[in-house]
């Protein structure tokens, strides 16, 4: 390879990329206030897939002439009309939401590691502890809870003496758990 082509542009590539990505811009903004502000959420893993679906669509087609700028489009709207459809079906059959989604589940209950939920997510003690620090937590006595929740993001809720509303956490597995601390290592 020669080192002048590597670092090469001439003014028609640069023509073509920014029309390109003002182009796929213009069309993403459009795209978006149809579908909704979920559009680039993660809120669930098929949120996750959509989102990079996009970013892999949007490299191919700003950075070369395959695909077209109308390809790059077509293939965005199909994966927002996609998304769509799975939204509304999740939230109108429950058993496809369940067969779609990971259910959040509990690492940690009062202070204590669930190992089992642990070892179900391939998680080490290390990676809690890591998300614990984060949070400014200095005592494995003030975590309440660890959650891994649906979109592989940690939760950690202190124990701050206020009674929990129970039916948010209705979602998690293992939530009874949560509800006396002497039954949460297991």
């Amino acid at each position: 390879m020669q080192w002048e082509t590597w670092f090469s542009i001439d003014s028609q590539q640069v023509l073509g990329i920014s029309l390109s990505a003002i182009g796929f811009y213009l069309g993403l903004m459009v795209f978006t206030r149809l579908m909704g502000l979920r559009s680039f959420s993660k809120l669930s893993s098929h949120d996750f897939a959509m989102t990079v679906g996009i970013g892999s669509i949007l490299a191919s087609t700003v950075l070369s002439d395959t695909p077209s700028l109308s390809q790059g489009l077509f293939a965005v709207a199909v994966l927002f009309v996609i998304q769509g459809v799975i939204s509304i079906i999740r939230r109108k059959v429950k058993p496809f939401k369940s067969l779609i989604d990971n259910q959040a589940i509990i690492l940690m209950a009062h202070g204590e590691y669930l190992w089992d939920n642990l070892k179900e997510a391939n998680l080490s003690t290390s990676d809690v502890q890591e998300v614990l620090r984060k949070n400014g937590i200095k005592s494995k006595a003030e975590v309440f809870a660890v959650i891994m929740e649906t979109t592989g993001d940690m939760s950690v809720l202190k124990s701050d003496g206020v009674t929990p509303d129970w039916s948010l956490f209705d979602d998690i597995r293992d939530s009874e758990l949560l509800i006396t601390p002497n039954n949460s290592a297991s």
